[in-house]
This record gives structure tokens, C-alpha cells and sequence, in this order.
């Protein structure tokens, strides 16, 4: 399949991330967001991302115009009919997303591929609110996207063989990360494995038996982490982890995959992490850690 057009639903953290580094690749992306104002926020955010690449010499100013230029801002579904995939990036709701995926059914041609962005739900749930769910497949992709070579390619149970050998090569050979193969399982290996290690940090915070820096320092200097475990659910939204230890444990019914008490706190006091400017650290407009 010649992919050329993907389009990209829902413009948050992992939208913006997905659609720069499709760009940057050098496909045509269409960005769709609720509203307007939200959909301009997200550029602006793919803006500021580009700008901060652009003061440490990663990109030039015309390879920027270049990527903004092919991200064009779309606020209504019939609009993606032209595009050679999807993939939708909201919130982790499901309702949320078979509204979506319905809406997408009727304007996309049978052919088009569905993926989703999801780190817990079922594909085959999600596949079951369209008319052609052997054309549905999840794609997760990690944060942040440009750095994390990484794409966990998830099967339905009507995933046809033919939407995975497409998406395999999309993932392999035009974005250039590594695809592995999973099979449906709430979490699937990366969400599963990685909030229970942060949720478990949060649980010896809670006890007072270390601070919120040197349990991070403990795990990213001892094991060579890239951050801490809970710098990383600051930078993945504690909304995100929170939500996606909630569908684990309704999932599994195991007590391991039970939220901590301190996570459902901050989520109901809004400290989300890096993208409302406070989490367990605190972070300024452009995401840097204060």
C-alpha cells in the first residue's frame, strides 16, 4: 500500500507527537480536533516543539516551514476520506473512541485503515462499532514519539492479515521504527509492565520512604533510566496513567493494577504532569523540568 496521507484524531500530547513526526518523515497530515481553538492550540504546541529543535541545531528553519506546511488542520471527519490511513489518538475512553471509529466507517473508504493509539483497550471492542473490523488495528506508539523507536502493533481478534502486513511495513519502512507484534491483552507489554513500576513508586512514596527526587534518582542514575518513574508519569499525563491502571484492573481484577491513593488525588486536583505545569515535579510553558 502507498501510504502518502495519514490522518490524526485528536490533537493532546501524543496527537502533536504522531503528527510532527509524520510530517517530518515527509507525509501529508491531516490534524482534526473538536474545535478550532483546539486545533490551533495543537499546532502551536507542534510550533514550539520545532522552535526548541530549531535552538539546539537539530533542524533549520526551512526544514520547520517544511514540516508545518505539511500538517494541514482539519476540523470535520469527511475531510479524511483522502487520506491512505487514520489513527485516532484521544482520550482512552471507549465510548469516546467507537464514537470515532463509527464516524470514521462511514467516510472512509473500506480500504483505509483504522489504527488506534489506545495502550489498554480492546481492538476487538473497538473494531465492533464498525462495519469492517478486520480493517481495525492498534498502533501504540510511545512518548515521546520522535525519540522512542518503538511501535507496538496490536491484532484484534478480526484484524485481517493484510491491514497487519501494511501496517507492519507503514511502522518499519516509511516512519522507520520497530514494530512488535501483540496480541490483544488489556495493557498490552509496554503500558502493562511500565505503570505497574510507576504505580509501585508511587506506593513507597506514599509511605514517606524516600522523597519524590531521590526515588527517581534511585531508579534513572541506578539503572540508567531516562527519567525516573515519576518524572514518567508526569510526562505521560498522570490523567493517562491513572486511566490506564483503572481499565487494568477492571480489566484483570488484580489488586497489583489498583490505582495509588496519591494518583487519584493529583488527577482530581488537576496536577496532571508536564502538560498542566505540575505533577510530582513542576514544569514551565514549554514542558522543562523547574
Amino acid at each position: 500500500m502507498n501510504f502518502k496521507k495519514i490522518g490524526v484524531i485528536g490533537g493532546g500530547t501524543m496527537g502533536q507527537g504522531i503528527a510532527e513526526m509524520l510530517a517530518a518523515k515527509g507525509l501529508d497530515v491531516m490534524l482534526v480536533e473538536k474545535t478550532a481553538d483546539r486545533l490551533n492550540y495543537s499546532y502551536e504546541m507542534i510550533e514550539t516543539s520545532l522552535d526548541k529543535q530549531l535552538e539546539k541545531w537539530a533542524i533549520t528553519q526551512a526544514e520547520k516551514k517544511l514540516i508545518l506546511s505539511r500538517i494541514q488542520k482539519v476540523t470535520h471527519f469527511a475531510e479524511l476520506s483522502s487520506c491512505d490511513m487514520v489513527i485516532e489518538t484521544i482520550v482512552e475512553d471507549l465510548e469516546a473512541k467507537q464514537k470515532v471509529f463509527n464516524q470514521l466507517d462511514q467516510v472512509c473508504p473500506s480500504h483505509i485503515i483504522l489504527a488506534s493509539n489506545t495502550s489498554t483497550l480492546s481492538l476487538t471492542e473497538l473494531a465492533s462499532s464498525t462495519m469492517y473490523p478486520e480493517r481495525v488495528i492498534g498502533m501504540h506508539f510511545i512518548h515521546p514519539v520522535a525519540k522512542v523507536d518503538l511501535v507496538e502493533i496490536v491484532r484484534g481478534l478480526k484484524t485481517s492479515e493484510s491491514t497487519f502486513e501494511d501496517t507492519k511495513t507503514f511502522v518499519d519502512e516509511i516512519v522507520e521504527k520497530k514494530g512488535v507484534m501483540i496480541y490483544e491483552s488489556p495493557g498490552f507489554v509496554t503500558s502493562r509492565l511500565i505503570c505497574l513500576f510507576i504505580n509501585e513508586a508511587m506506593h513507597v512514596l506514599q509511605e514517606g520512604v524516600a522523597s519524590p527526587e531521590d526515588i527517581d534518582d534511585a531508579m534513572r542514575i541506578g539503572y540508567q533510566f531516562q527519567n525516573g518513574p515519576l518524572e514518567m508519569a508526569d510526562r505521560f499525563g498522570l490523567d493517562s496513567v491513572l486511566a490506564a491502571l483503572e481499565n487494568m484492573f477492571r480489566e484483570y481484577g488484580e489488586l497489583k493494577y489498583r490505582p495509588s491513593t496519591i494518583l487519584k488525588k493529583m488527577v482530581r486536583a488537576g496536577q496532571l504532569g508536564a502538560k498542566s505545569g505540575e505533577g510530582f515535579f513542576k514544569y514551565d510553558k514549554d514542558g522543562d523540568r523547574v
